[in-house]
């Protein structure tokens, strides 16, 4: 096998998420030096003609600091409150220190209902593309402030959220800072037999079972989460490596090659197009027959002969899920909205065309180039 700095040698667009417990450095309130640190880090990185954008959490812990409150588990409007206060502080810190290496940043917050919008999220591309073209640093947060799924349900957490950022940005690289090593045969914290993951070249059923729960308390990313990311990544065609903040020099040295944290290997992508629907919040369902699930997964087009029913009410373009047996085995973007949809159910696609008449422009119920296979 190559070696790491093999591995990353033409690594050249990188997103680097940084978690609560980094930015605090274990406290509640954002750590100056580190985020020095990494600012100096990036600037040497750009200076490699690197392109870099940076995925933050904290808001939520640093607001609840700044207002002095200790909201229970599910009250979600302190912590919305607390996320307002939070992201405004954040940036402050991320400005000051991005602008001591002479770069500036630009605040983007991003809620999944806005990353479900096909328009939205196209428009996010071209400013992405703009900011990274004038040399500035984007700063990426979910939006928690008015949108109560965000906080802990919807991204799930900014790990996920800097996978679908890395996709999105055809990053190479997605670097997660954490208060962890990498992937660990077990938990290190209860088994001294553990040891250190180098390299996943696939994320297999093993290394699902090996993913632990939440770490710290103001975070809410564990150890599923980033396997979670890292599939996101793969399907990106972008390596993506966890490795401890608190190691000197890290956002340098995962970059160009040492052999820090563990680092998870692409070798195929999909299309940009399909990698967003299998990112974005479904509008409804369809449920399938064995035989139309052999088609999907042969990668053909869903037929109306094949479907059971629709589940949910949606309009033609809808992202949706499509079921069979109780399992998701794909995602697709509709021609035909849900009511037309069970109205043609079980129905070969030239009596279908009696029913629906002009409005059928497509044999199909989802064309194959818009269907997205699961997980």
């Amino acid at each position: 096998m190559a070696t790491r700095d093999e591995i990353l040698g033409n690594v050249d667009r990188v997103v680097i998420k940084v978690g609560t417990s980094s930015i605090t450095m274990g406290g509640s309130t954002p750590s100056a030096s580190f985020m020095d640190d990494v600012a100096e880090q990036v600037a040497y990185l750009k200076n490699q003609g690197k392109e870099v954008l940076i995925v933050s959490s904290g808001a939520v812990g640093i607001g609840l600091k700044a207002m002095n409150a200790k909201p229970k588990p599910n009250e979600i409007p302190i912590k919305q409150a607390a996320a307002s206060v939070g992201q405004g502080i954040l940036m402050q810190k991320w400005n000051e220190s991005v602008q001591k290496v002479g770069l500036n940043v630009a605040q983007i917050l991003i809620s999944m209902d806005d990353y479900s919008n096909r328009d939205t999220v196209l428009n996010l591309n071209n400013t992405i593309s703009t900011l990274l073209k004038y040399g500035v640093v984007p700063i990426f947060n979910e939006n928690d402030a008015i949108c109560i799924k965000e906080i802990g349900a919807a991204f799930g957490d900014n790990d996920t959220l800097s996978a679908v950022i890395a996709s999105r940005a055809d990053a190479d690289l997605l670097v997660i800072l954490s208060d962890v090593s990498g992937l660990y045969t077990a938990n290190p914290s209860v088994d001294p037999e553990a040891t250190l993951i180098d390299t996943v070249e696939r994320i297999t059923p093993e290394i699902l079972e090996i993913a632990g729960g939440p770490g710290t308390k103001l975070g809410t990313g564990g150890m599923k989460t980033k396997i979670k990311a890292a599939k996101i990544c793969q399907d990106a065609g972008c390596m993506m490596i966890i490795a401890s903040s608190s190691e000197k020099d890290i956002v340098r040295r995962t970059v160009c090659g040492d052999n820090v944290g563990t680092i998870f290997l692409t070798d195929s992508a999909i299309t940009k197009k399909r990698r967003w629907m299998k990112s974005v919040n479904p509008h409804g369902k369809i449920v399938v027959d064995e035989g139309a699930m052999k088609a999907l997964l042969a990668h053909r087009s869903l037929l109306p002969v094949g479907v059971k029913f629709a589940e949910g009410t949606f309009d033609a373009g809808a992202i949706v899920d499509i079921e069979c047996a109780g399992t998701i085995i794909a995602r697709g973007c509709t021609d035909y909205g849900s009511e037309d949809i069970n109205r043609v159910r079980g129905m070969r696609s030239d009596v279908a065309k009696t029913v629906l008449g002009a409005k059928m422009k497509y044999k199909d119920v989802i064309r194959s180039e818009n269907i997205a296979l699961m997980p």
